[in-house]
């Protein structure tokens, strides 16, 4: 049984988890309507994630005896000025939601929930992965100036990301 503390961060920890894919499905939307369908492909792959991660902890709140206490979910932006912003503010979600991760494995520390803390690491592995993702996206934004053929490029490639639901994967 979990204990109220984590439960109620762990419940807060799914509403942070749809923000953040509906963030990511809001700017898939910003891509599409600037003809960009490679970046709109790459943020509708991280809705998908964000998805499956909120589920995640769905199912483990479930599994632990706990009680889902889902909130309204605040309005996201859906204007952006360029590409260079839209990652730059996916980078600082990305470093937000780490930190949200690493409150939890403070409080399943403080609360001495090692189920909890085991549950996490995954979570804590797949922040340093986002983070390093959208870092060299921001890179080669900047070594391409953000304009021109480079956009053109990166925009194929990422044309080619497929989801994968890496939470499938940690399960077994």
């Amino acid at each position: 049984m979990l204990k109220e503390k984590m439960l109620n961060a762990l419940n807060e920890q799914i509403n942070a988890e749809q923000y953040s894919a509906l963030l990511y499905l809001s700017m898939s939307a910003w891509f599409s309507e600037k003809g960009l369908p490679g970046f709109a492909n790459w943020m509708y792959i991280q809705y998908q994630e964000e998805l499956t991660h909120a589920n995640k902890f769905f199912k483990y709140v479930v599994e632990r005896g706990g009680k889902v206490s889902l909130k309204a979910i605040e309005q996201m932006p859906t204007e952006f000025n360029d590409i260079l912003e839209v990652f730059e503010k996916t980078q600082a979600h990305e470093q937000h939601v780490t930190s949200l991760i690493n409150n939890l494995v403070d409080i399943a520390f403080e609360v001495r929930d090692h189920a909890t803390q085991s549950f996490l690491k995954w979570f804590v592995d797949e922040q340093v992965e986002e983070e390093a993702n959208v870092q060299e996206i921001i890179d080669t934004l900047k070594l391409i100036n953000g304009q021109g053929n480079g956009i053109f490029m990166l925009d194929r490639e990422m044309r080619q990301r497929v989801f994968v639901d890496s939470t499938a994967a940690a399960a077994e």
